[in-house]
């Protein structure tokens, strides 16, 4: 039997279980489960996620009025502000001087 026709008949068979109230509707837990599952099994195969990265970055640096303003804008939001970090200095055991300070 053709793949087709094995997904048409399946197909059927979805549409009349949803009909009758009987299909399996996945639990958000159970969704996001399945999720990671294909996730990681995808993602095994190395060469074929490093084609998908590299398709990316292709299509991305094709456009070069893109990267010229990705490379003109820096650090600023789109609303043309600088953005700044909301982490939180680290907390040194020796204060840290410059040497102008001394």
């Amino acid at each position: 039997m053709s793949p087709e026709k094995k997904r048409e008949i399946a197909s059927k068979g979805g549409r009349a279980a949803h009909e009758r109230g009987t299909a399996h509707e996945f639990t958000p837990d159970e969704a996001r489960a399945a999720g990671r599952k294909g996730g990681e099994s995808v993602s095994r195969d190395r060469q074929h996620m490093s084609e998908i990265g590299r398709r990316g970055g292709e299509s991305v640096s094709r456009d070069r009025e893109h990267m010229a303003e990705i490379g003109r804008e820096g650090g600023e939001s789109s609303r043309g502000t600088r953005v700044r970090s909301t982490r939180q200095p680290a907390q040194h055991a020796v204060p840290l001087t410059s040497p102008a300070a001394s």
